[in-house]
């Protein structure tokens, strides 16, 4: 019975002495490459650097328990920082007590939102955020995100929150530049993409962070103006309950849902790629359960908002992970690091960690992909490039509310003009085509003959009339009509009775409907309204030939 609720007890029961060596070592590598990066979404969050590595202790521990990929590593990522960021300081100062206790709430409420979402079995709910939407989106944020480190990199602090002001500032104030803190910046982003390009199995991360903290150290750097982390709290984070609200959940609440989407997005995306290639099945209501009792029971133990990682996933993957404990035994390292090893990074620099956030978020801008939806679908095209432009100029929540908003009209636009094609008849192929794309295709000026290739409903079915009366208008000896519902998957009350005005309105013209190829979840329908007794053979043909053969014996063709 357990084992329904708590996936980790199936797999403990059924582990092998032989996983252990891959998952420690997977555990290991991944737990090197989290360290700094814990640290430095912490500190693209507004957060204190060491409660990245909170982040990357219990609800990483909590997830290996409950959720249902075996090698996705959750913790801290780059999107949801930037997110939990931009939300939460129009509410209070990023560093401050109370900002850290809006964030803490707030991962409360993303910890309950997807919780609830996974109990309810509502996963399908993000299956409306398109791909083009999330695309656009995610593009949009990497280059938020690499233009919100630019003081990092240059050693000057910068008011300006958009992105546009934030560059217009910084080329006015190019004379204000730490040479020393611009130079270690960019040595460590030339080492970061040398590494990540011909050395994708080293810990670029780690290499960069290990030898600029002696670099600092040597130099005494932080006299000439290099930004250092300074004393991270030793030991592990303590129990405390998020102070809740009633005013700052209704502030929190649309953020919480944004990056509730978000990250169960990103993290059902990458479990199901590896799970695909390990021949395992995940379960999405899992997945939510399992990332919301993460989060929320992360909100008590100083971390901030997490999900699956794209990055640290494959790399444990890679690595040879097998289950679940390779994700354990990260967190144990993380702990270990916690309580011993902290002052390690006294010397460490922003302007590193800055390095380390821009080049893990550059690959996200996805061009490629734009050029491409531009290619196959233009209007999927313009949805990236709406997103896009949205998320850049109004801000990550209500960008990709935008994208959404417009996705769906686009949505509606299409199903609101079903696509109505007129058939021609091809003899040597003994087939019946779209006249457009094959214009050897015979038609009879007496028999119209059309095909359907949507769902009839409500919104659509008056321009469906529109295009049956322009196709009958254009054939002035039309005497019968046949309609192809092959491509139609399902009808609505109000479509049905629009259907039955249309037929009746040309049978006092004289013209006779057939519909064919009717689907029988469809015929059910249509049985209902009692179109059987109405309309008899004329909608029982199961092809076009039957109903024109029907045709020649009811008029003696």
């Amino acid at each position: 019975m357990l084992r329904k609720y708590i996936p980790a007890i199936g797999w403990l029961a059924n582990y092998k002495k032989s996983y252990f060596k891959k998952d420690f070592l997977a555990g290991l590598i991944v737990a090197i490459m989290l360290i700094p990066q814990g640290m430095a979404y912490a500190m693209l969050a507004g957060l204190p650097p060491v409660i990245g590595l909170y982040a990357a202790t219990i609800p990483a521990i909590i997830y290996a328990l409950f959720g249902t990929s075996r090698q996705l590593s959750v913790g801290p990522v780059a999107l949801v920082s930037i997110i939990v960021f931009s939300g939460v300081s129009t509410l209070a100062d990023p560093g401050t007590e109370e900002y850290i206790s809006l964030v803490l709430l707030l991962m409360l409420l993303i910890g309950l939102i997807q919780f609830l979402l996974g109990f309810l079995r509502l996963g399908f709910i993000v299956n409306f955020i398109s791909h083009a939407v999330m695309s656009g989106f995610i593009s949009a944020a990497a280059v938020i995100i690499s233009f919100s480190q630019l003081e990092h990199l240059l050693g000057i602090n910068i008011e300006s929150d958009n992105i546009f002001l934030i560059f217009i500032e910084a080329l006015s104030r190019l004379n204000e530049i730490n040479i020393v803190v611009f130079i270690l910046g960019i040595i460590s982003t030339l080492i970061l993409i040398l590494f990540k390009k011909y050395l994708p199995n080293v810990p670029g991360p780690l290499v960069v962070v290990i030898l600029s903290m002696l670099v600092v150290y040597l130099g005494q750097l932080q006299t000439y103006g290099v930004t250092i982390v300074g004393n991270v709290p030793q030991g592990l984070p303590g129990f405390s309950t998020p102070n809740i609200n009633f005013d700052s959940v209704i502030k929190l609440l649309p953020i919480a849902l944004t990056i509730s989407f978000i990250g169960f997005m990103e993290s059902i995306s990458m479990g199901k790629v590896i799970a695909s290639k390990q021949n395992y099945n995940i379960n999405p209501s899992k997945e939510l359960v399992g990332l919301g009792l993460a989060n929320a029971i992360g909100s008590f133990f100083s971390a901030y908002p997490v999900t699956g990682s794209f990055s640290r996933s494959a790399v444990n993957y890679e690595s040879g992970a097998r289950t679940q404990l390779s994700s354990i035994m990260t967190a144990l390292f993380i702990i270990l690091t916690l309580l011993f090893f902290t002052n390690f990074f006294y010397y460490l620099p922003q302007t590193v960690l800055g390095a380390i956030i821009i080049v893990a978020v550059y690959g996200l801008i996805d061009i490629k992909e734009v050029k491409y939806l531009l290619t196959v679908k233009k209007l999927d095209g313009w949805t990236w490039i709406v997103t896009f432009i949205a998320t850049l100029t109004i801000g990550v929540e209500f960008g990709i509310l935008t994208g959404l908003a417009f996705s769906l009209i686009t949505l509606l636009g299409r199903s609101a003009y079903p696509k109505v094609v007129e058939l021609g008849y091809i003899e040597d192929k003994n087939m019946y085509r779209n006249i457009s794309q094959y214009p050897e295709a015979k038609t009879n000026p007496e028999i119209l003959i059309m095909r359907v290739d949507a769902s009839l409903h409500f919104a659509n079915v008056t321009n469906l009339e529109k295009k049956i009366t322009q196709k009958i208008n254009a054939y002035p000896d039309i005497k019968w009509v046949i309609i192809d519902f092959t491509g139609v998957n399902s009808v609505d009350a109000i479509a049905t009775t629009s259907l039955e005005e249309i037929i009746h309105t040309f049978k006092n013209k004289k013209i006779e409907f057939f519909i064919v190829g009717i689907k029988s979840h469809v015929m059910e329908t249509l049985k209902k309204a009692e179109w059987v007794d109405k309309y008899g053979e004329n909608i029982k043909n199961y092809s076009i030939d039957q109903a024109i053969e029907t045709i020649k014996i009811k008029n003696h063709l």
